[in-house]
């Protein structure tokens, strides 16, 4: 039941497809070709910042940056409504900032503020925001699978018309519990996008050394879920992917699987020198097929922006980002007594 995605592509294990100019599928408004653009570059300006910021010392603990995996949770945000779910892995501050989650509060929770979104005591890895409807965040390799079937259980148990958008991994679909989540979700036909951000690497070990099956979009179809295989470097794609996924959703027929085949370009968390891999690889996919680049070239070949303003942007983004930084700065840190609040609640 797996469907060929328009790029050809035969395994997960294949190299992001380089930019073709003006190839990038049907052309938007340009209003939304700026929007696509814009939110990716602050994402990766924000998870810059946040780079920086733990190299001072200021954050602590794990720290996973989404930088070259900009295109994929936007562009599928792009198909999400406000009713919908989301819930991810710890690789999970762009997907804050696609929820529409304050940059401010975001940071401010890295540095284990008062003023985070969990009061300073989840950091990177396990921060929420039930306003945005978004779940974690989850350090637990696997777990936002079988979590983000609970959230699509809901969504259908109320009949609100949402889905769950459950990001996870290359390495996280080798889990046992994914497996079992399949099977369940398929047999209750729950609204959940299963979501594989297939970066070609989990932690240090290349998909071809750790899985026996590298078309990830093909292990739903054991248990009759549909799966499609994009280009996770091209934010168009990306949209296009996910709206089949959610209209496939919405109708009432179960789970969908998209493989986003994307790459990250820093290590797996901060502490990653990466040296599996090397410096001509990174180079070669950032300049073959980086996401925003990618977006540059189509918004300035369609005439929706001039380089001017996009420049101008940059300097906008990096002026929130740095304004995000010196609040989270300022910001105090939690009472010692926050420790013993929010572990229990008595119904």
């Amino acid at each position: 039941m797996a469907l060929a995605a328009k790029s050809g592509a035969k395994t997960a294990a294949k190299k992001p497809t380089a930019r073709k100019r003006g190839k990038s599928g049907p052309t938007k408004s340009a209003e939304a070709l700026i929007g696509f653009y814009r939110d990716m570059l602050l994402v990766r300006r924000f998870e810059e910042k946040a780079g920086q910021l733990y190299g001072l010392g200021l954050i602590a603990g794990f720290c996973h940056l989404y930088i070259g995996q900009e295109a994929v949770v936007i562009g599928l945000q792009a198909t999400a409504t406000p009713t919908d779910s989301v819930i991810t892995t710890y690789r999970d501050h762009g997907h804050m900032l696609a929820c529409g989650m304050d940059p401010k509060g975001v940071m401010a929770e890295l540095t284990g503020r008062r003023t985070g979104y969990s009061k300073g005591k989840g950091g990177s890895m396990h921060m929420f925001s039930r306003e945005k409807n978004f779940f974690g965040g989850h350090g637990i390799v696997g777990a936002s699978v079988s979590l983000g079937a609970g959230l699509a259980f809901a969504h259908r148990y109320r009949d609100d018309g949402g889905i769950c958008y459950c990001y996870y991994g290359d390495g996280a679909a080798n889990q046992g519990q994914v497996a079992e989540t399949y099977n369940m979700a398929s047999l209750w036909k729950l609204p959940i996008v299963f979501v594989i951000e297939n970066n070609r690497y989990g932690m240090g070990t290349s998909v071809e050394r750790a899985s026996a099956s590298t078309e990830f979009f093909r292990r739903g179809e054991p248990y009759g879920i549909t799966g499609l295989q994009a280009n996770g470097m091209q934010v168009l794609d990306v949209k296009a992917a996910g709206e089949k996924a959610a209209a496939h959703c919405r109708a009432g027929k179960g789970p969908f699987l998209l493989e986003m085949q994307t790459y990250r370009y820093r290590g797996h968390s901060m502490s990653d020198p990466a040296k599996y891999r090397s410096r001509e690889e990174v180079s070669r996919v950032r300049k073959e097929s980086d996401p925003i680049d990618n977006m540059r070239d189509i918004v300035l070949e369609t005439g929706a922006c001039d380089d001017a303003r996009l420049k101008e942007m940059d300097r906008e983004i990096k002026t929130i980002v740095t304004e995000a930084a010196e609040y989270a700065q300022q910001s105090p840190e939690p009472d010692p007594d926050e420790l013993f609040t929010d572990i229990l609640v008595e119904a």
